[in-house]
């Protein structure tokens, strides 16, 4: 008896590091240089497409239809190339002293020519008008041809106030602006004339000269496409639940800056994987469908081009789970829908109870802040689940493979799987 118990209890472990370490080889492969940041410079969200579709190949998993691909095409802005700043003849480093803003326009022949001094304007001056106006009026009398904004003298309700201000600037001028917050990026759907360049305060010289070579191409209808895999149930069935995540990051910043996008989302893209290759050899009660979006970064354009071309009907969705995040976990997992869907909320309340799997599984409102949102639009019932833990690295360079714990990963598994066999 305690032989075969031993024998099982090995299996198992096997079963799991043996998971841990698939799961790791594609987060590592989505999240290296070669795929230049699952963006839209060299087509690193093509590379990512494909690489997507090979391993649902491998696993077994067949497209929906003739190909894995749903193709779209959306405008986006890229900086392809050059994304040089100096400050006081000394290199600056993109990504940790600076960024671009996602909409910023390629610097002008004049700044990448010679040095140039930023006329400075505080949250304060642009307070008081006559203070305001006096600026300007100077600032055009000296021939500065640069405005750096300094909005670190103001905070909460009038800092936002005064938040667009600067991109308004950089439809006529380049633009720089001292921030004391973490970098967030994203992607750009839209291109200013001019570059809007943010600043750390901890880095910047307020009276140092600069110089600025930024490279920017806007591209419209850029190509790009959803990857779309399906098992069918083991008895035939009409109704389908459906597996997503987004694959797309934030692409590269220039030559030598990309971001990995370790969490968000390569994380969710390998789990998905992990759903398709359990469902392959445990067939479901329900078709099952699984959807690697492209687009989500440049503001969900993957998911609506998909529920807009739906190669399934809608009404035939069973119920959609969206994964990002997926890296972490030691606080548990929230789940964005909850409060609309309450009875299949409480099931995933019930399995993690009676498995002791997650520390908490957090109840949340609806939000637009996922794939999931286009859905239940259309009237699908859908969670989007995300991880909650110490790994706080967002939407910035340091979100990297190797700061990723995948502690929670196997009860996550755990619970999603599940989910869908007593989903009712």
């Amino acid at each position: 008896m305690h032989r075969f118990l031993l024998i099982g209890l090995l299996f198992t472990f096997s079963t799991a590091n043996g998971q841990i370490e698939e799961v790791r080889r594609i987060t590592e492969t989505l999240c290296s240089p070669e795929f230049h940041g699952r963006g839209y410079v060299n087509k690193g969200d093509s590379i990512a497409a494909a690489f997507l579709s090979s391993e649902f190949h491998k696993i077994g998993v067949a497209p929906y239809k003739d190909s894995y691909s749903q193709s779209f095409e959306l405008n986006v802005n890229t900086f392809p190339a050059k994304m040089e700043l100096l400050q006081d003849g000394v290199k600056l480093i993109p990504g940790i002293h600076f960024v671009v803003d996602p909409s910023s326009g390629p610097s002008p022949d004049y700044h990448r020519a010679k040095s140039f001094e930023p006329y400075l304007i505080t949250g304060t001056d642009l307070l008081d008008e006559e203070i305001f106006v006096a600026k300007m009026t100077e600032m055009s009398q000296i021939g500065s041809t640069t405005i750096i904004f300094d909005l670190t003298d103001v905070s909460g309700d009038t800092l936002r106030q005064l938040s667009s201000i600067p991109a308004s600037f950089a439809k006529d001028i380049p633009v720089m602006q001292i921030v004391d917050k973490k970098f967030t990026w994203s992607v750009g759907r839209e291109q200013l004339k001019y570059p809007l360049v943010y600043i750390q305060d901890s880095i910047v010289n307020r009276s140092g000269t600069f110089d600025m070579h930024i490279d920017a191409e806007f591209i419209e209808s850029y190509k790009t496409q959803n990857i779309i895999a399906y098992i069918p149930a083991k008895k035939k069935c009409s109704k389908t639940v459906v597996f997503t995540a987004h694959y797309d990051h934030l692409g590269r910043m220039g030559t030598n800056t990309y971001f990995p996008g370790a969490n968000d989302n390569a994380s969710g893209t390998a789990m998905l994987l992990t759903m398709a290759n359990y469902f392959k050899e445990n067939s479901a009660e329900f078709n099952i469908m699984f959807i690697a979006f492209a687009g989500e970064e440049a503001g969900l354009v993957g998911s609506k081009y998909f529920v807009e071309h739906p190669p399934i009907p809608l009404k035939k969705i069973k119920f959609l789970v969206n994964l990002d995040i997926m890296g972490s976990g030691e606080e548990g997992v929230t789940v964005v829908n909850a409060t609309l869907f309450e009875k299949q909320f409480k099931l995933l309340e019930e399995i993690n109870q009676e498995k002791a799997l997650l520390a908490k599984v957090k109840r949340r409102g609806p939000a637009a802040n996922s794939d999931h949102y286009w859905f239940t639009e259309k009237g699908v019932p859908a969670f989007f689940i995300y991880t909650m833990g110490p790994n706080k690295h967002y939407h910035d360079v340091f979100d990297k493979y190797s700061e990723l714990s995948f502690n929670e990963y196997d009860d996550i598994t755990t619970l999603l799987i599940e989910f869908v066999k007593r989903l009712k």
